[in-house]
């Protein structure tokens, strides 16, 4: 799937904060408050962290047509076998390839939510002074 910057950036934004809401510390606060009195290095080390888990598996996903105004849907098989490919060199008996697979469906199926809708490129409004 090609998605633009802006989408693969919101995309892991999301994914960080859905991992920032079951930090056990965490709960108790919004999460959005969380992310927000994180600074710059701190959500570097979190979206790193998270890039080599998600970023393959969005690129890899299969081209769908996405209309304006909606964003692009996959459903949890297809996230599935995606990641599923992209385990293959992951150390571990059978129970922890499971459970990598589904923390790893749960985790891009995340960051898909956080994508924005998509917009019509020849619909933007470029602004009078530029």
């Amino acid at each position: 799937m090609r998605f633009t910057e802006h989408e693969l950036t919101r995309a892991m934004e999301a994914a960080a904060k859905s991992v920032l809401a079951v930090r056990r510390p965490n709960r108790k606060r919004d999460v959005e408050q969380v992310w927000a009195g994180m600074t710059r290095y701190q959500r570097y080390q979190l979206l790193d962290s998270l890039g080599d888990q998600v970023l393959p598996v969005l690129v890899a996903l299969p081209d769908v047509e996405v209309a304006t105004g909606t964003r692009p849907t996959y459903t949890d098989a297809q996230v599935e076998q995606v990641v599923r490919e992209r385990l293959d060199a992951t150390p571990g008996g059978r129970l922890r390839r499971a459970v990598v697979l589904k923390a790893r469906v749960a985790l891009v199926q995340a960051a898909l939510a956080g994508v924005p809708p998509r917009q019509d490129p020849d619909a933007l409004v470029v602004p009078d002074h530029l």
